[in-house]
């Protein structure tokens, strides 16, 4: 029994870490789906990576209607948990240097429409991630909302309206991705104003959060002249300070780890048709625990 299930758990952890938005919400609701499938009566079940799938979309719904309790209380704003991956050494044989290792994948969700799926019901993120991430059928999704197919159907639609007329788009290729980062990075080390203006779309948010335990302003900025004064401000300030900052994937898109003194930063980027549509700066510690120090060696910071 246990064999079988952990056949599948990275796949649910996958599912319940997009559909929550936090390592440890996913974790404890895939041991929570792990513990009903113990007392299950197993010889019903046809098909395990549905049932286990469809089981954890319901956990994770009423792990998300408690949530917003939770961070209705949250010390100013609230952005998911990242997860950071290095980029492949094409230098180094022994690490492969093979970008089909690390491209996204199809079921990659970044950072930015993780945070617009924060606005949705929990039923509509459930719809969405089930079907539109992980391609589970309307009828399974149906079982896990406890409604029905037409309903589920209907709940994915309107989510997916909300993620495309939401601010925060991001559906940029890995080409366009590297060439804004860095255009953005060169601008904002600069202090070049209108420079970083002409790379903000004009809807632009930044947001930074910091959980009550680092300084990351209680609103976000909108606007690109907001943005970009705001931006080139704390940029005059890191260059004040011992910083170290490497270009790596953050939730399978390109971004930043930044260690600045005793404090590490993750900023994600949303970008679409060249424009950078989202600042997203995860500077609160209790959700950095597994991300990678910022290798010296790779530093793109211009002292």
């Amino acid at each position: 029994m246990t064999e079988d299930f952990e056949q599948h758990r990275d796949h649910l952890t996958a599912v319940a870490y997009r559909m929550l938005g936090t390592r440890g919400d996913a974790e404890d609701a895939v041991q929570e789906a792990y513990l009903r499938y113990a007392t299950a009566d197993r010889s019903t079940i046809r098909d395990v990576r549905a049932w286990l799938t469809t089981t954890t979309g319901r956990i994770c719904i009423d792990v998300l209607r408690s949530a917003r309790v939770r961070r209705e209380a949250y010390v100013g704003q609230w952005l998911p948990e990242p997860v950071v991956e290095r980029l492949p050494d094409p230098t180094d044989p022994a690490r492969g240097g093979d970008p089909a290792i690390h491209v996204s994948r199809a079921a990659e969700v970044s950072l930015a429409l993780l945070t617009v799926l924060e606005r949705l019901t929990p039923e509509q993120r459930a719809a969405f991630v089930l079907h539109d991430v992980f391609a589970v059928p309307f009828d399974e999704v149906a079982e896990a909302l406890g409604t029905t197919a037409a309903a589920a159907r209907q709940l994915a639609s309107r989510a997916r309206r909300a993620v495309a007329e939401g601010p925060m788009r991001h559906s940029a290729t890995r080409a366009e991705q590297e060439r804004v980062l860095h255009a953005f990075l060169k601008a904002a080390q600069g202090g070049d104003v209108q420079r970083l203006m002409d790379l903000l779309a004009p809807d632009v948010v930044a947001i930074g959060d910091g959980g009550g335990v680092v300084p990351a302003g209680g609103k976000p900025v909108t606007g690109a002249l907001q943005v970009a004064r705001f931006m080139c401000g704390i940029f005059r300030q890191i260059a004040k300070r011992d910083a170290v900052a490497e270009v790596v994937l953050v939730n399978g898109s390109l971004g930043l780890s930044v260690r600045v003194e005793d404090q590490l930063v993750v900023m994600a980027l949303g970008i679409e048709d060249g424009r950078v549509t989202a600042v997203l700066d995860q500077v609160n510690p209790a959700k950095l625990t597994a991300v990678p120090e910022p290798d010296p060696a790779r530093n793109v910071f211009v002292s």
